[in-house]
């Protein structure tokens, strides 16, 4: 199979879908890799490397588009990138189409294969290509949060751990999951005073028997969330329902009634954001106010540190990206029901349920369209 791998095009986005060792991988096994110029070396991964690696490099993404089988990516594809799929192609990279109907037609209207990093799954249900970007984002939250609480950075003045004789900053975490336990780990080495809140106990039990009093676990009853958020310091948005929309935990109003220089980290803004006044932003321009109210919606948050994120990515996406190579893309998702749960769109076809169900569209099931 030819294998391409572009450069990405997203403001300030330097994560690459492929490394030189998975290039030497693929190679090794019969593949051809096409990389476009340039496309690692912001983090170090040159195009020597590469090309050492058994990789043909080339100029332009056009090049990679009309060439490739498989575009392997990290970020949704953009615009101008939609226009260059085809027929018979395969996508592989984070899609996050729930909240995202421009994008949706886009994909159907290439007639190409996507498959969306975000819901492959795994034997125990997790959902393996998502979570180390789910580290690296709950982990970089409680960083931009401390930033902000900075009086200069436009918060409240505060330092997340207090000193002696001052109390700390208070710290509301929506979600207990991948991105909500690593934002808590942060919180907590930083000294902050932390809650966090979700509805599965066996989760809120087993960060009880790990941490102790330094955390206050708390069921998410909605009334008990709103008294928490008017007094937080930092609230961090860590909900996922995977493929489909993030809900709204947090209101317009709620927002309204928190401190004047509070900070919000929308971690789910890929999804939509929780919180009803998230709307996504870039590293460029990181934050924006509402009431008072310092909102930080990155959209790809793990992209500023790159290198870490390309590696810890690629360690887990690199299988996938094998199976789909040897087994020539649509059969590996014929047998393979944890890759084909990540198939959202095929030959014009929608298969994603939670996409369809945001958008209002209809969809076949993947296992129907592709038995057919």
């Amino acid at each position: 199979m030819i294998i391409g791998l572009p450069q990405e095009v997203k403001n300030n986005e330097y994560r690459v879908g492929l490394t030189p060792g998975n290039v030497r991988g693929l190679c090794q096994q019969g593949h051809a890799v096409l990389v476009q110029r340039g496309s690692g070396e912001q983090i170090g991964l040159t195009d020597e490397s590469y090309r050492l690696a058994g990789a043909s490099l080339v100029n332009s993404a056009t090049e990679v588009f009309s060439k490739a089988q498989m575009i392997v990516k990290v970020k949704e594809p953009q615009p101008q990138e939609c226009a260059m799929l085809r027929e018979d192609q395969i996508l592989f990279t984070y899609l996050h189409l729930a909240p995202d109907p421009k994008q949706t037609q886009a994909l159907l209207a290439s007639g190409a294969t996507c498959i969306a990093y975000e819901t492959v799954t795994s034997l125990n249900g997790a959902l393996p290509l998502l979570a180390p970007m789910s580290e690296v984002a709950g982990r970089m939250s409680i960083q931009a949060a401390a930033t902000h609480l900075e009086k200069t950075q436009g918060g409240q003045g505060i330092l997340m751990a207090g000193v002696p004789g001052v109390a700390p900053a208070k710290v509301v975490i929506l979600g207990a999951g991948v991105v909500g336990r690593n934002a808590l780990q942060m919180s907590v080495g930083m000294g902050a005073d932390v809650c966090i809140f979700d509805r599965d106990i066996e989760r809120l039990r087993q960060i009880d028997l790990h941490y102790g009093n330094r955390v206050r676990t708390l069921y998410a009853d909605p009334l008990l969330v709103e008294a928490h958020v008017f007094e937080a310091d930092v609230v961090i948005g860590a909900v996922l329902l995977p493929g489909a929309a993030a809900p709204k935990l947090v209101t317009r109003e709620m927002v309204r009634k928190m401190k004047s220089g509070a900070v919000v980290v929308d971690v789910a803004i890929d999804q939509g954001g929780c919180f009803e006044t998230s709307k996504p932003t870039t590293h460029a321009e990181p934050t924006y106010l509402v009431d008072g109210v310092l909102h930080y919606c990155v959209a790809n948050m793990p992209g500023a540190v790159a290198r870490t994120s390309t590696f810890a990515l690629t360690n887990a996406t690199f299988p996938y990206v094998e199976a789909l190579a040897n087994r020539g893309g649509v059969m590996a998702l014929i047998h393979d029901h944890h890759l084909r749960n990540g198939l959202s769109v095929h030959r014009g076809v929608l298969t994603s349920a939670p996409v369809a169900q945001a958008q209002r569209l209809d969809f076949v099931a993947a296992e129907e369209l592709l038995a057919a």
